[in-house]
């Protein structure tokens, strides 16, 4: 998966954007999980080892609750967090030479937060996104908001997206040329809408096309609204030249055109449901997640137009397979985990399984790239650092005191992990 790299090539903002940030979004500056552009073999640096007491640069306590990665450029690193009762969202700012907190601003506030309904969720976690001068801050219907990154005064807010959540917002914001692009899959309303960067204003609004079938179904997941949620983060790419959006809501997948929100494509896949890792592009292939409920993952050719579920699927696994933390491809091999602890290598290819492993403990967030090693981080707050290839080989295991449902970021030599209750700077 090569978004951004793509994106540049095909002469949109984004890529100039990328190229100024350290980590501008969700899943770093080419929006695949890779710390450096694709064929870029320079090492950077970046740390194999640390502990509480070894290599950790500086700590800093953030208040609340929030799983929403950091997004690092300028020296800054920002990350929102909410009350746990759901009330309160703020955006914080930190120092990244120091882990002073430079800014702690309430946003939004809620007299009738709905409960979440579970322990794994928060009001905290869709991931920000940042360019010079600009940070976008989201908690699903709860308020979207653009902020001056030099002073943290509010430039715009959106407070009228309607959603019904349920089990909590966890879609990540992007950035596309001149528009922030957003995920609403909930219980009552499932739709994208791309805002104008400059005004918060709607450019454009798409709804979903599934076809519910689930109004007469017994299942506590129907009855509760879960069938029709979703939690995953659309993806850009470049398709024989021209772009498409991958956006995996509940029960399918869809292709969309980012400048006008056009539904391109889609695939059907009955009985999953609350898909939360981000699509991967590698290969010619969309290499999808489908989901709670029936765990699949698909490769899709993604040349075909309308419904292509009988056409297009080129393989698919249905053991193993990641549920929230989304999936990284290097060289010719994805990687993926499950909640488990379950690692997989697969050819993408193919879809032939190469090895399959266990790390210890669970997983939520999304692993990284850089200097020819994945990290992966768990909610024990252990990290494990792998070599990729077809050899199974561990680097290294570090531990941090606290629990990891944010994904990693990067800044120079830096990582900077979050667990549920600290920011942390990992330096080499």
């Amino acid at each position: 998966m090569k978004r951004l790299m793509l994106v540049a090539a095909a002469g949109v903002m984004c890529g100039a954007m990328a190229a100024r940030a350290d980590w501008p979004e969700f899943r770093g500056p080419y929006g695949d999980g890779h710390v450096s552009a694709p064929g870029d073999t320079k090492l950077i640096g970046l740390p194999l080892t640390w502990s509480e007491s070894n290599n950790v640069a500086w700590k800093t306590e953030i208040h609340d609750k929030g799983w929403s990665t950091p997004v690092v450029m300028g020296g800054q690193v920002w990350m929102t967090t909410a009350t746990i009762d759901g009330h309160d969202f703020f955006v914080v700012c930190v120092d990244a030479a120091t882990g002073k907190i430079l800014h702690d601003d309430k946003l939004f506030h809620s007299d009738n937060p709905e409960p979440l309904g579970n322990n794994v969720n928060c009001y905290g976690s869709p991931s920000p996104a940042i360019e010079p001068g600009r940070v976008y801050v989201h908690f699903g219907s709860y308020g979207t908001a653009c902020l001056d990154t030099s002073n943290s005064k509010v430039l715009w807010k959106r407070e009228d997206l309607k959603c019904r959540h349920y089990r909590g917002p966890a879609s990540s914001v992007i950035l596309f040329e001149n528009t922030v692009i957003l995920t609403m899959d909930g219980v009552d309303l499932q739709y994208l809408i791309a805002l104008d960067k400059q005004t918060g204003k709607t450019i454009w609004k798409t709804d979903r096309t599934t076809k519910w079938n689930d109004e007469n179904s017994t299942s506590k997941f129907a009855k509760d609204g879960d069938l029709r949620k979703g939690h995953s983060t659309p993806l850009i790419v470049d398709v024989g030249g021209s772009l498409q959006m991958i956006s995996t809501g509940a029960k399918a997948s869809y292709a969309y055109e980012p400048r006008t929100g056009k539904e391109l494509w889609h695939i059907c896949f009955d009985g999953s449901w609350s898909s939360a890792p981000m699509p991967v592009f590698a290969k010619g292939l969309a290499l999808i997640t489908t989901g709670l409920g029936k765990t699949e993952f698909y490769a899709v050719k993604p040349d075909g137009h309308g419904d292509v579920t009988d056409t297009h699927v080129a393989w698919k696994l249905d053991k193993d397979v990641c549920k929230t933390s989304s999936p990284i491809v290097v060289d010719d091999l994805l990687y993926m985990i499950n909640n488990d602890g379950t690692a997989l290598c697969i050819e993408v290819a193919t879809g032939k399984i190469v090895w399959r492993e266990h790390l210890p403990g669970n997983y939520a967030a999304s692993p990284i790239y850089g200097d020819g090693r994945l990290y992966f981080c768990n909610q024990q707050g252990k990290t494990t650092v792998l070599k990729p290839g077809r050899t199974f080989e561990v680097l290294a295991t570090n531990s941090l005191d606290g629990s990891f449902m944010s994904s990693p970021a990067v800044a120079g030599k830096s990582l900077f992990l979050r667990t549920k209750t600290h920011l942390y700077r990992i330096d080499p």
